[in-house]
């Protein structure tokens, strides 16, 4: 009776076994793989602002501890004029400089208005512009490193404008998990209110060419204590601990750099 039951029994894997190998499509996976339904459209045109065509760069300049003054002196003078020729389709949003976090660095976020078009023709003016590529040679020789971003920005968050100072700002920065991205802006759509109550909220970006699936948040605060007492005062809503809850598992790395503007930055 035993032999016979352990034939029965492999009689039935086999046909599981048949079954399940012999088409993606057989009934018996399809007990067990998960469904994905496919998205309609690209992730950054359904998280990102439909009645703008802002693009956003964002550079990172490690600089040499000794030509830190001279670097923002020679960025404010090549900003100003950028801003005031209108030929170039670009404006600076913000400057700063890392207060705590990576040291000696400088942070610029760049707005593009026209998209990519605007940004390819801003780039080949500048390429074709002798006065800025001897700056260029000459930013060169006071950096260490540097890196850039292109961002858009959430449709639910705010527009980064110019705003009087003087404030400190952080930026925190999320590495996010591959395919994680609309997960993580339906939660924030519904977390970004509690934190609108102190006009902290600066800015909200993803990334779209560069280091993938990247978001950096921008906050402003009066000082490190401000900052302390609105980050605790968001805990004391309901509801915001559950989008904390859900969006952490989407997290992959993070991190927070606190910054001083320059002083030719808009944002203050």
């Amino acid at each position: 009776k035993t032999h016979r039951s352990f034939v029965k029994l492999s009689f039935i894997l086999f046909l599981c076994r048949s079954f399940s190998e012999s088409s993606d499509k057989g009934w018996f996976r399809s007990l067990f793989v998960h469904k994905v339904d496919a998205r309609k459209d690209a992730h950054s045109n359904l998280l990102s602002k439909k009645e703008t065509s802002n693009l956003y760069k964002i550079q990172f300049h490690n600089i040499k501890p000794e030509c830190l003054e001279a670097y923002n002196t020679l960025e404010a003078e090549v900003q100003k004029r950028l801003h005031q020729d209108q030929d170039y389709p670009c404006e600076v949003v913000g400057s700063w400089n890392t207060w705590y976090g990576e040291q000696d660095q400088a942070v610029h976020i760049w707005r593009y208005r026209g998209g990519y078009p605007a940004l390819t023709e801003c780039l080949t003016k500048l390429n074709n512009n002798k006065e800025y590529l001897e700056f260029r040679k000459e930013r060169a020789k006071m950096l260490i490193s540097r890196r850039n971003q292109l961002l858009l920005e959430f449709s639910f968050w705010n527009e980064p404008l110019p705003r009087p100072g003087p404030n400190i700002y952080e930026m925190r920065t999320y590495y996010l998990k591959p395919g994680t991205m609309i997960e993580w802006g339906n939660h924030w759509a519904r977390a970004i209110k509690y934190r609108q109550e102190n006009n902290e909220a600066v800015g909200g970006f993803f990334s779209q060419i560069g280091d993938l699936y990247v978001v950096h948040h921008l906050w402003a605060y009066e000082n490190l204590q401000s900052r302390e007492d609105t980050r605790n005062t968001a805990w004391q809503k309901e509801g915001w601990d559950a989008n904390v809850y859900y969006t952490v598992p989407l997290i992959r790395s993070m991190e927070s750099r606190i910054m001083i503007p320059t002083k030719s930055s808009p944002l203050q």
